[in-house]
């Protein structure tokens, strides 16, 4: 079972210098967060969930929208981001390893009673920073921009599958 990070959006777009220093109107910021956990959850293999408040909105119920490896929620009116991931944090399994992005500290006292581990926001950008550059490199490192099986593979598999090749 994959690793899942739950992610407080507002909180964590209330963390990004960039979109401070650039200005970026709140529905353009959510876009761009988006856009990057998308890219965040296929390079490290992690499901994702981004979740938004509802809390001061009018909608009546929780808004789901799931994708391949991102689900981005928005919460009903009454509802905070931290009570929708404290719920979800309790109802999963005590053996699957569950993170949660914020930089609430009274969340992050919350979540750990509940079984998940913490990610500052600021750690969360280093760690999109990192993931991204490296997922980068790996693309870049093949010739014609494609990505191999093989490379995907650690010395070991290699050659056990060679060894399979062999036999026949």
């Amino acid at each position: 079972m994959k690793p899942i990070l739950f992610v407080d959006g507002y909180n964590i777009i209330g963390a990004w210098a960039e979109a401070e220093r650039e200005g970026w109107p709140l529905d353009e910021s959510r876009d761009r967060l988006t856009h990057l956990l998308q890219d965040y959850a296929g390079y490290s293999g992690q499901e994702v969930v981004l979740v938004f408040d509802g809390h001061h909105s009018e909608r009546p119920i929780a808004t789901v929208e799931t994708g391949a490896s991102l689900t981005v929620v928005y919460t009903r009116h009454g509802q905070t981001a931290d009570q929708y991931i404290e719920r979800a944090c309790g109802a999963l399994p005590v053996y699957r390893e569950a993170r949660v992005a914020t930089s609430d500290h009274l969340e992050q006292t919350m979540i750990l009673g509940r079984g998940a581990t913490r990610l500052s926001a600021r750690e969360l950008w280093r760690e999109l920073s990192q993931t991204r550059s490296h997922g980068r490199a790996r693309h870049a490192a093949a010739p014609d921009g494609r990505t191999s099986l093989s490379s995907a593979l650690s010395d070991e598999q290699r050659r056990q599958l060679e060894e399979i090749r062999r036999r026949k």
